[in-house]
């Protein structure tokens, strides 16, 4: 997305009531970066840099570095994907085939689950539910939507993903996928 295009995005999603404040600076970007073990994908870290969202249910992150409860809430957020697979391995008889045989003690099953789950690319919360993955550390990676194991595509890049969300089309000069990227598991579901 060029600075024009992420501009036009800013001012529509204004117009539907998201509120905006100063972008991140360099270095809060590597502060928060640090803090949680993140890497924000370059359309990302463009976006939050050109102005920082901090309507109800997007991530303040420039908050996180600056209040303990912002932190805490920022960190539930990051790990609420692994907290709902873990929900779903001992409630709803999730379990992937990759991870060998199940065993029967739930601190067994935490243990796999967990490593496994850190093996994969890394969701960044974007807004309620919807995650970035890390990685590849390219432009256009798809949003998901993440709710325990129902996982879904919900835009192939971050613009698709913001229009999908709060109902505007994306004009012509907008050159987005007609499929997603596939990610490395989170593209299985």
């Amino acid at each position: 997305m060029n600075i024009s295009q992420m501009t036009w995005l800013i001012k529509r999603l204004k117009k539907r009531g998201v509120t905006f404040v100063e972008g991140l600076s360099d270095e809060e970007l590597a502060d928060i970066q640090l803090e949680f073990q993140v890497t924000f994908p370059p359309d990302l870290k463009q976006f939050l840099q050109t102005a920082l969202p901090v309507s109800d249910l997007f991530v303040n992150w420039r908050a996180g570095l600056h209040s303990a409860q912002e932190k805490q809430q920022i960190e539930q957020r990051i790990n609420w994907p692994l907290e709902g697979m873990l929900f779903d391995v001992e409630n709803n008889s999730y379990w992937e085939h990759s991870w060998g045989e199940r065993p029967e003690s739930v601190e067994a099953i935490q243990v796999i689950v967990s490593q496994h789950f850190h093996s994969y690319p890394k969701l960044i919360p974007i807004y309620s539910h919807r995650y970035i993955p890390a990685t590849p550390d390219e432009t256009g990676n798809p949003i998901f939507s993440v709710y325990q194991t129902d996982i879904i595509y919900y835009g192939y890049d971050l613009a698709s993903y913001f229009a999908h969300e709060f109902s505007f089309s994306l004009p012509e000069h907008f050159e987005t996928s007609a499929e997603p990227k596939y990610i490395e598991f989170w593209g299985d579901f």
